[in-house]
């Protein structure tokens, strides 16, 4: 059975959760190539006060996804096909061959820091569960001004939107979801704009980091975020990477291109099940686990199992 590698974003952090992975031999020995590599004690990126600031999240969700990646491809279970959403996306290039390991965490790091200093306060991210794009993007449209923007980040299933841009914007925003009969409309744990044109120029800095940077051609199939393009195309990794911080993330269509393309195991690496939540809710028939329910030592015999069941 083919098997997909998910990738989660910023927002899936929890605390401790390098810590949890620390004492798997492949694993520990990933987040200590990462404290040699940044020149910092990784094991403190999963506190709660480092886990609220944009560098410390991503650095973190990056870590633990390419070590549980690394325990897997270890134990002979590889991904046909990696995705990821948004910071994501670095995640499943170096699980699928397209980015090395090092370059991954010099190039989060440097996002990371972009993002945050962009915008240090009064922007964030919410969600709204309910409503389809149409919908919400009509909204946004009669609330987004110069002063106060908003926009759509990320659609992540038919009724469940993302948006992003200024806390009063999004206060509006949300309010007016709820009054359009939103099931839920609730601000998210990042402080940064993403996934919209006020990164343009984080973009820009990241088409210029990543010019330096070594792509290859992966041994898995990487899905782009911003186009939901299966790819095997440096050029066209490279062009994700750097700009996706700056558009909208189309997420329910790259899963829905793993499946029509014969994904039907999906495994979610850490942190976090929402994308196993939302793969097994699109797609009844597939086959879906997060990493973190079966734990390290289970995790690669569950995946095998997974994969034999008809």
């Amino acid at each position: 059975m083919s098997i997909a590698f998910l990738c989660p974003g910023q927002g899936a952090q929890s605390t401790g959760m390098l810590h949890r992975l620390f004492s798997h031999p492949i694993a520990g020995q990933t987040i200590t190539e990462a404290s040699h590599c940044l020149r910092i004690d990784c094991l403190e990126l999963d506190t709660d006060e480092s886990l609220t600031s944009t560098v410390g999240a991503q650095l973190a969700i990056f870590i633990a996804g390419v070590a549980v990646s690394r325990v897997l491809q270890q134990a002979e279970v590889a991904p046909d096909l990696a995705t990821g959403l948004s910071v994501g996306a670095f995640t499943a290039a170096v699980a699928g061959g397209a980015l090395s390991y090092q370059d991954g965490l010099l190039l989060v790091k440097l996002r990371a820091e972009l993002m945050a200093t962009a915008y240090p306060k009064g922007f964030g991210l919410s969600a709204i569960v309910g409503l389809d794009e149409r919908r919400v993007t009509r909204i946004l449209n009669e609330i987004n001004t110069t002063e106060s923007p908003v926009f759509i980040a990320n659609v992540t299933a038919p009724t469940q939107i993302v948006i992003t841009g200024s806390d009063r914007a999004m206060s509006a925003a949300l309010a007016r979801a709820k009054q359009d009969g939103a099931m839920l409309a609730k601000r998210l744990p990042v402080s940064v704009p993403s996934h919209c044109e006020l990164l343009n120029s984080v973009a820009e800095e990241l088409s210029r980091a990543l010019a330096e940077v070594e792509i290859r051609s992966p041994t898995a199939i990487y899905v782009t975020n911003r186009r939901a393009r299966a790819t095997r195309d440096p050029m066209q990794i490279r062009e994700d990477l750097a700009t996706n911080v700056a558009h909208t993330v189309r997420w329910h269509d790259a899963t829905t291109v793993a499946y029509e393309r014969g994904i039907r195991l999906f495994v979610e690496l850490p942190p976090g099940n929402v994308l196993t939540t939302l793969v097994s809710a699109a797609f009844p028939d597939a086959r879906a686990i997060s990493a973190d329910n079966p734990g390290l030592d289970g995790l690669a015999n569950a995946v095998r199992y997974l994969g034999r069941v008809e």
